[in-house]
């Protein structure tokens, strides 16, 4: 998911916040947890019933495992990327998780600023100075090709082209 925020403090600037795409809110992930630990249980119950006494075992076990699957899978969803593109700076940022105080990870003023594109488009990174970062890793190819456009519009427009 891309998301402009246009105004930086002094107002000449752009923002771009870049976060994975999620297919399911937080209420949606719990009830999925809920669904697949109660057909597990429901099971483990009658194999407990016809004399199998490891079933209940089993299905603590699964259950954990999966809580666990699913909590790192939501956690994998929070991390993010910001990039700045103001006249004087560009700067890429990124976060592990939401809430967290995001890491600088690339800083250097938009005229040295090269955006390189792979030919397929899998690959979008910005260079200067030997420094390279690849960005958007986590968006789907529209996204990339989305994201690849808005990139060369904003640092154009931060050179004056």
């Amino acid at each position: 998911m891309i998301e402009v925020v246009s105004s930086l403090l002094d107002g000449r600037g752009t923002r771009l916040r870049l976060r994975p795409p999620r297919a399911l809110t937080a209420r949606q992930f719990k009830a999925l947890f809920a669904v697949l630990a109660g057909a597990m249980w429901l099971v483990a119950g009658l194999g407990w019933l016809t004399g199998n006494v490891f079933a209940p075992l089993f299905a603590l076990l699964h259950s954990a495992l999966l809580a666990l699957a699913l909590r790192w899978l939501w956690r994998s969803g929070e991390r993010g990327e910001d990039i700045t593109i103001g006249p004087e700076l560009v700067e890429v940022s990124r976060s592990a998780v939401a809430g967290t105080a995001a890491s600088e990870v690339f800083r250097a003023h938009p005229y040295w600023v090269r955006l390189r594109i792979e030919e397929t488009g899998e690959s979008i990174s910005l260079a200067s100075s030997g420094k390279r970062v690849e960005v958007g890793t986590f968006l789907g190819p529209g996204e990339r090709r989305e994201l690849a456009g808005q990139l060369q519009d904003l640092l154009a427009a931060a050179n004056g082209r």
